[in-house]
């Protein structure tokens, strides 16, 4: 899918005095919610997403909060679509203050005789292959300004092996890694890097990932406004990262995680995925 870009009244190429934020996944979810704070906040945001009229749902909040909101259509399972929205920053003519890159998807099921590899390559391309495509593109200018905050939305699911998710807890473990890995690199350049890890969050990723008969899909979830704010606000105050969410989800991210052997945390997390388990008899 090819990228295409509209901005608000204001020419990309205006200077309006606010800094620039980029947010990507921004139609819906913790990415709708993120946007909303940055321009809360005071920032111009940079939208991006699949979806124009959720694009335009987010566009239109952020305006109605002061700022600009500039919408990049793009899709980021493709190379030249994560190439198209860093040029669409470019654009601007203005540095980018801070980017929350939080786009991502979800799959369940039995990964023999269940799930779909196409899906699979589609999903470790958006959760960790762009990851590393923007890092790559977006980093280099902040680390050369002195200035810049990069907020990674993982997971706790990042923490652990994860049977019936198989390959979306391994892009989350992925992804912590490398984001660990580019912030020690980094740590004296005056560039913050946040890891936004949540559990279980009310969002439309449960139905888009196939996971509504589990336990985890039919369980208590987080409301995706408070998890952005944990974030936000933990990306603003430059920590590492934040187990964001219910207790239950803090617990297992901060406790569990860090203590249990691999096997008993991919038989915990099996109980809790395994397709069928949410469905009374």
């Amino acid at each position: 899918m090819s990228a295409t870009s509209t901005t608000s009244t204001a020419s990309t190429m205006s200077t309006t005095g606010r800094p620039l934020a980029l947010v990507t996944g921004a139609s819906s979810g913790i990415g709708y919610e993120l946007a909303k704070l940055f321009a809360a906040d005071g920032h111009d945001v940079v939208i991006t997403a699949t979806q124009r009229a959720g694009l335009e749902r987010t566009a239109a909040e952020l305006r109605a909060a002061g700022a600009e909101a500039i919408i990049v259509e793009a899709d980021l399972t493709d190379y030249d679509g994560v190439e198209a929205l860093y040029a669409a920053v470019q654009a601007t003519g203005r540095p980018l203050a801070a980017a929350a890159l939080n786009a991502g998807v979800g799959l369940g099921g039995y990964f023999v005789g269940g799930t779909d590899l196409q899906r699979e390559l589609s999903m470790i391309q958006l959760n960790a292959v762009s990851q590393v495509h923007l890092t790559k593109r977006l980093l280099p200018d902040m680390v050369a300004r002195g200035s810049g905050r990069l907020l990674y939305t993982a997971s706790i699911s990042g923490t652990m092996p994860t049977p019936y998710e198989t390959v979306y807890g391994a892009t989350k473990a992925f992804l912590i890694s490398f984001a660990e890995a580019v912030k020690s690199e980094v740590k004296d350049s005056g560039v913050s890097i946040t890891l936004l890890m949540p559990g279980q969050v009310d969002t439309n990723f449960w139905p888009r990932a196939g996971m509504l008969d589990n336990k985890l899909g039919v369980g208590e979830k987080a409301k995706p406004d408070d998890v952005a704010k944990e974030g936000y606000d933990a990306m603003k105050d430059g920590k590492d990262r934040i187990v964001a969410g219910m207790m239950s989800s803090k617990f297992i991210g901060n406790v569990i995680n860090n203590v249990a052997p691999d096997t008993v945390k991919a038989d915990l997390h099996a109980g809790q995925a395994r397709p069928g388990s949410g469905v009374k008899e």
